[in-house]
């Protein structure tokens, strides 16, 4: 036991919070229960009600987990379109949003400030504002492609819209500050004195990234990737908007069984799907990234 301080003759009664704790934790308690526990409860309920709504007032719940083989055969190609196209806006937003990311960091000086409002001021306008405008700048007789066209890099009959490149290039651009601003927040903590000491060491700038930088900064890699590849890869705006019917991601999938096709099972076993596969890649990409404490 350790010693007390002079003239104390007992130990001070610890303190009780009573309920102060708990009614603080009430409105987000409700919160969570409202707009997660029981939507979630009503999309799980809903994958498994009868396919054929049998009775004479719509689906019934009759436990139907073959509803979760049928959207996955149907629906296996957008399916894997969507993460092939996530995981392809994820890596180039890694890439760009990391020089990015550094370059306010360690070289902005007094502008770093103004750079950040710059990287956060599209959230300023709609996202379909912002996914509409990437339409006109890639339509056939816009700029970019009649200076493709020049250039030679487009064929005469060459065209951007309606391609993997115009959706992958929307979901980076919309989802570009997603990867920016947790990495900023990890890089801007490094102390720029032990890449001074690594030059000091004779280390060539290259290897003093890989072995200072990047490792310091890798909780911000985690994070960015997490927070760009999940939502492009549940996205359907920039497929509907920039591609055609063979750009057709899940999303869309999902958006029409819910709206035009009225398939309530089948949409909501391919969201569960969806959320199941995200999360399964989610854990294991943190565990083998050897940052578990982020979960």
């Amino acid at each position: 036991m350790s010693a007390l301080p002079s003239g104390q003759t007992t130990a001070p009664a610890p303190e009780r919070t009573g309920w102060t704790g708990y009614i603080l934790m009430f409105p987000g308690i409700v919160w969570l229960l409202a707009f997660f526990v029981i939507p979630f409860y009503s999309l799980v309920a809903t994958s498994l009600y009868d396919p054929n709504g049998s009775t004479y007032a719509g689906y019934e719940m009759t436990w139907a987990f073959g509803n979760y083989a049928d959207a996955l055969s149907k629906y296996w190609g957008p399916l894997l379109r969507s993460l092939l196209y996530g995981g392809a806006a994820t890596l180039i937003c890694l890439i760009l949003g990391y020089v990015l990311a550094y370059a306010i960091a360690f070289k902005a000086g007094r502008w770093k400030n103004l750079m950040l409002v710059l990287v956060i001021a599209p959230f300023f306008t709609s996202f379909l504002v912002r996914t509409l405008s990437w339409k006109l700048l890639l339509a056939d007789d816009g700029f970019i492609v009649n200076a493709l066209k020049f250039v030679h890099l487009l064929g005469p009959d060459g065209r951007l819209l309606a391609t993997p490149m115009a959706v992958i290039a929307g979901l980076v651009y919309n989802f570009l500050p997603f990867m920016v601003l947790p990495l900023f927040a990890s890089i801007d903590k490094i102390d720029h004195r032990l890449v001074e000491a690594a030059s000091d060491l004779y280390a060539s700038p290259i290897r003093a990234f890989f072995k200072v930088t990047w490792p310091l900064s890798l909780p911000g890699v985690v994070s960015g990737t997490l927070l760009t590849f999940i939502p492009a890869a549940g996205d359907y705006i920039n497929a509907a908007l920039l591609g055609s019917p063979r750009q057709r991601m899940v999303g869309n999938v999902i958006q029409n069984l819910f709206t035009a096709a009225n398939d309530y099972p089948s949409a909501a076993a391919l969201s569960m799907i969806l959320m199941l596969i995200i999360l399964a890649m989610v854990l294991l990409y943190v565990r083998k990234a050897g940052t578990e404490e982020l979960l």
